[in-house]
């Protein structure tokens, strides 16, 4: 840490001292002077400045700092602070980032940094290692650290085993609460933060878990076992975690205990991985039913990026060649009626627009168990009479104005009474698409969008068309 002198002796090359400099703007976004303060020390291998331009960041302001810099920088900035750096913040930047970067990173320097992590945080950064890498950095730590770490990656990835936290308090239940207390003011390396102590037998068996406010409560010759939960909150290791997200999400959980198959305590699951957990499975619920890949970051190469969205272009390419078919069934009436043509893709837009709103609805309610076999019918009923009702109301608006721009009333009623069919199925078909895909086992975040397209498109045309050629006979 630098004192004020050392600060006040420290310039940029420009001659702003460097503490000046705001690591945001006004909106909050990185200050590109800042990064250039910061590329220039590294340039100049000026370690005491670029101490002082990051002192006391924040592992997720310097997260976002790496990202800033030019991927040549930031392995070198890591170098260069050496025991100042906070490995923590390699968890706060892109996949694609943390991995060009460890790529860089000599692996005992990757090493030195994992030991000084959280156990949760350290899985985090060797699962983006290759397995060559990641055994030969496991193989720099000490045996006792490199068995927790092991036994965590061999759980399945998206698992609790994966994201919990190894480092926790586990006491026998015969120990009094003032041992315990006595225990914790003893103990140099306990974790971090912690919300409660868990109970185990000698072979490691949970037997329960005593929250710290009831803990400091009690009196100190009580017994752990006189004052424990027998029934604490637990995950299975192999729980995927966005089912543990829910559990934490519907009982207000702060912290639960992770068990093997065997019940044996192997970790604990806190608060602050599953806020992770929800904005990373929103995240990639939003960019499936975008039809983007759910792991495409914005450091991603242009061509990974266009070879992950291709097939799903490519599939959108397909559904609408038969929609083109279905215009082509009534080509005589477009000749004769060029309204027609005019109007058509206000029905078909008006049908794709209502089929994303009802399947975002759907997928999302799919995703967190809210819809299922016990309100399903009520849920399709509810749709079919938003997309009847959505149907009149812009009936009679886009009636009226088809009606008034082309001096014909019976086009109006037309394209009417095909915003009405459009509408309906739009809404049927967002939500039928979904349900069908999940039955059989599909994600429905992934496939719905372009069937639900294809559905709106085929039927707005159809109806559409078909309604116009039969009621000017066409």
């Amino acid at each position: 840490m630098l004192d004020a002198e050392d600060k006040a002796a420290l310039h940029t090359p420009d001659g702003v001292v460097a503490d000046s400099l705001p690591f945001r703007d006004e909106e909050g976004y990185v200050n590109p002077e800042f990064v250039s303060a910061v590329s220039d020390a590294i340039d100049a291998l000026d370690t005491e400045r670029l101490r002082l331009l990051v002192d006391d960041f924040h592992e997720s302001d310097l997260g976002d700092l790496l990202e800033a810099l030019d991927p040549e920088h930031r392995p070198r900035l890591i170098e260069l602070l050496g025991s100042a750096f906070d490995f923590t913040a390699l968890t706060e930047v892109d996949e694609a980032v943390r991995e060009e970067i460890l790529e860089g990173l000599e692996t005992a320097t990757l090493a030195e940094g994992v030991r000084e992590l959280d156990s949760d945080d350290a899985v985090t950064i060797l699962e983006s290692l290759d397995e060559e890498d990641k055994a030969e950095v496991l193989d720099h730590l000490p045996a006792v650290e490199r068995v927790a770490l092991q036994r965590s990656l061999d759980y399945p990835e998206g698992s609790a085993g994966r994201r919990m936290q190894s480092e926790l308090i586990a006491v026998p239940p015969f120990w009094t609460v003032g041992q315990t207390i006595d225990y914790m003011r003893d103990t140099a390396d306990l974790p971090e933060t912690f919300y409660e102590i868990f109970v185990i037998d000698p072979a490691g068996h949970l037997l329960g878990a005593v929250p710290l406010d009831r803990l400091l409560r009690s009196k100190r010759p009580i017994t752990i076992q006189d004052i424990m939960n027998d029934d604490p909150d637990r995950v299975a290791a192999t729980q995927d975690q966005e089912e543990v997200a829910r559990l934490f999400e519907r009982y207000n959980l702060v912290s639960a205990a992770v068990v093997d198959e065997a019940n044996r305590l192997v970790g604990v699951m806190m608060v602050d991985d599953i806020v992770d957990v929800l904005e990373e499975e929103a995240d990639a619920d939003i960019k499936q039913l975008g039809g983007v890949k759910s792991d495409e970051e914005l450091s991603d190469t242009v061509f990974y990026i266009q070879r992950s969205r291709f097939p799903w272009l490519f599939i959108n390419m397909c559904t609408a060649l038969i929609a083109a078919n279905v215009i082509q069934l009534f080509e005589g009436s477009l000749e004769r009626m060029v309204a027609l043509a005019v109007l058509m893709p206000i029905v078909a837009s008006m049908g794709g627009n209502a089929g994303t709103q009802t399947m975002t609805v759907a997928v999302r309610a799919l995703a967190t168990r809210e819809l299922g076999r016990s309100n399903a019918w009520r849920i399709i009923r509810r749709e079919a009479m938003v997309g009847l009702l959505n149907g009149m109301a812009f009936a009679l608006i886009m009636g009226t104005i088809a009606g008034l721009w082309f001096q014909s009333i019976e086009l109006g009623i037309v394209i009417g009474m095909a915003l009405v069919t459009v509408l309906i199925f739009a809404a049927l078909g967002g939500i039928f698409v979904p349900l069908s895909l999940n039955k059989l086992g599909v994600d429905p975040a992934v496939s719905s969008g372009p069937f639900v397209t294809s559905i709106t498109d085929i039927v707005g045309f159809f109806a559409f068309l078909g309604i116009a050629t039969a009621w000017f006979h066409l």
